[in-house]
């Protein structure tokens, strides 16, 4: 099977370029799945049912969450209408479910969704979560496992592939919006420690630059806010797996002028 994943969508322009660009990707790579982090998808904060269809329309077929999945109230009716996903390490009382397992190319294909703790709302542990739950999904039988780790260090975030290298398919980190420069692919999993926001480039984080710069500068929070013009990018990972590895990996970066940049991923010994 061969898989995207989407990280981080910042708002409108996010949103903007899956519409103008997603489709003509899946049909030029040949793509069997997307998977797409919601979390910021609805200006900035959270996701709600009218930007959550519009996504879905665009050829999604599931979205994983973060430490925003609880902004917007409409989130919690959508667990039970749309393919969903909220960090599967908070406590099971919360509502929806953080993994889920799919039929994609002949095979079985299990997403999971895991929050980090540093600097992230409380939660229950997910180094335990994980190992857990992919111990449970291989005495399913399951072998194909993505993993969207949110979390804000990459410290977690290698930790959690060294706990679970040669165990999933891949595990690829969002939360920070920077992408990072480490693509690889050891031992039959593919991780990269975060995929980079798509929506806005020319600024902070997908946001104006503003009230950031304001803050760094004087101490004085305000209100995030993104740019009601700016130049944008969507960045994605497309990953060929089967049988629980992944044989091929590499990153597209598109650009709204066009330009699309093409990494692979590096495959160790």
């Amino acid at each position: 099977m061969k898989i995207a994943f989407v990280g981080d969508i910042v708002g409108k322009p996010g949103r903007d370029m899956l519409k103008e660009y997603l489709k003509k990707i899946k049909e030029e790579e040949k793509i069997d799945f997307v998977i797409v982090n919601y979390e910021n998808a609805s200006h900035g904060f959270g996701l709600t049912l009218k930007n959550a269809n519009e996504l879905f329309s665009y050829g999604i077929d599931v979205m994983s969450g973060g430490n925003h999945t609880w902004d917007k109230k409409d989130i919690l009716p959508l667990f039970d209408t749309h393919e969903i996903l909220r960090p599967h390490n908070y406590p099971p009382e919360v509502p929806g479910t953080g993994c889920k397992i799919y039929d994609v190319a002949g095979e079985k294909l299990a997403v999971l969704n895991l929050m980090g703790h540093y600097s992230m709302p409380y939660s229950d542990n997910a180094f335990r979560c994980a190992q857990e739950n992919v111990e449970k999904l291989h005495e399913e039988g399951i072998q194909n496992i993505f993993v969207d780790f949110h979390a804000e260090a990459t410290s977690e975030k290698r930790g959690m592939m060294m706990l679970l290298q040669g165990k999933i398919s891949a595990l690829i980190g969002t939360h920070t919006h920077v992408g990072t420069d480490d693509f690889q692919i050891a031992q039959g999993t593919a991780y990269l420690s975060d995929m980079g926001l798509s929506g806005c480039r020319d600024n902070v984080i997908g946001m104006d630059a503003k009230v950031p710069i304001k803050q760094f500068l004087t101490g004085m929070k305000g209100h995030f806010d993104i740019p009601k013009k700016c130049k944008k990018i969507l960045q994605l990972a497309v990953m060929d797996i089967s049988e629980g590895r992944c044989s091929c990996a590499y990153k597209l970066k598109v650009f709204d002028d066009n330009r699309v940049i093409k990494t692979d991923a590096w495959v160790e010994d």
